[in-house]
């Protein structure tokens, strides 16, 4: 069979494709005749350590498809996502809603399932509180956008580009904040009535962690996602920290090992699935491209031109 993989060169990840044997499932594992896949743009960024220099690695994370032994439609975190075949852990196979295309559930799982662990797991976001997102065109920060408005609450976001957050504005968005820099506290003061944001999703890194922090109200709360300007270190306010009752915490699935992360795929199911099986969520995709057409969709992606998902249908 068909299968991508990437391997980390200095600061660029090169993609090759090769012919490999179809993979063979153990007890506790699918294996999975693979429809749609979607990118993930921590993947890409060698910094983020998800692949180790020199060594190359099954590309994609994330996969929907059918079972090959029972053609149930499936969707979730699937290792080796860009191929023909893969193999799913059954804990996190997630059954497919009739009413979603093949495209639509393959850009689903791992986002969403990361947007549950922050605003519901980890960050308690409530209905009528404030959350800001940083980079919101992201797939991550439009998931979080819609799963938020979803459960009721109101949504900041940043972003560069003024075309995009008018288009989100659609999706609910409710203060369109158009900067790339730390400048936007004042704006997220007004918009609160001078009191912050209960919850923050930092997608940006560190050249607007201090103004995340501060953009907070008391016993808010941050979730550090990406890093995609880079900058890995900043600077903390601890007198904010401490006297305002601030949480700040990590989402990576990195060394999760397999029943945490089950603990999520259920956590998604009972909280988001439904969400998706009545249309209240439907992913916002930006493009679709041909299994052969993946170095494209790639180069896409890390332009930062997109809004939402980049998919691949095999």
């Amino acid at each position: 069979m068909r299968a991508y993989f990437l391997q980390s060169s200095g600061d660029r990840m090169n993609l090759e494709l090769r012919e490999v044997p179809k993979p063979q499932p153990a007890p506790s594992q699918f294996l999975i005749k693979i429809h749609a896949s979607s990118l993930n743009r921590g993947e890409l960024i060698p910094g983020h350590g998800l692949i180790a220099a020199g060594a190359a690695k099954a590309a994609g994370q994330e996969a929907a498809g059918e079972v090959v032994e029972t053609g149930e439609r499936v969707m979730g975190r699937c290792p080796g996502g860009f191929a023909e075949y893969g193999l799913m852990e059954k804990s996190d196979a997630i059954r497919v809603p009739p009413n979603l295309s093949w495209e639509e559930a393959g850009a689903i799982p791992l986002t969403f399932m990361v947007v549950h662990d922050m605003l519901v797991a980890q960050g308690n976001l409530k209905a009528g509180e404030w959350l800001l997102v940083t980079g919101i065109s992201s797939g991550v920060g439009v998931a979080a956008l819609q799963a938020a408005k979803a459960m009721g609450a109101k949504v900041i976001g940043t972003s560069g580009s003024s075309e995009k957050l008018e288009r989100l504005k659609k999706l609910g968005l409710d203060v369109a904040l158009n900067t790339r820099k730390p400048d936007f506290y004042g704006a997220v003061m007004e918009a609160t009535g001078k009191r912050g944001v209960d919850l923050v999703v930092n997608n940006v890194g560190g050249s607007v962690f201090a103004e995340c922090i501060r953009a907070l109200a008391f016993q808010g709360r941050l979730a550090t996602v990406g890093y995609l300007d880079r900058v890995m270190k900043a600077e903390i306010d601890i007198e904010a920290l401490h006297s305002n009752r601030l949480r700040v915490f990590g989402v990576s699935n990195k060394h999760r090992n397999a029943e945490q992360r089950a603990t999520t795929v259920r956590g998604f199911t009972a909280d988001f699935l439904p969400y998706f099986a009545t249309g209240r969520i439907k992913p916002l995709i930006d493009r679709v491209y041909g299994f052969a057409d993946l170095a494209q969709a790639k180069a896409f992606v890390e332009s930062d031109a997109q809004l939402g998902k980049v998919v691949i249908r095999m």
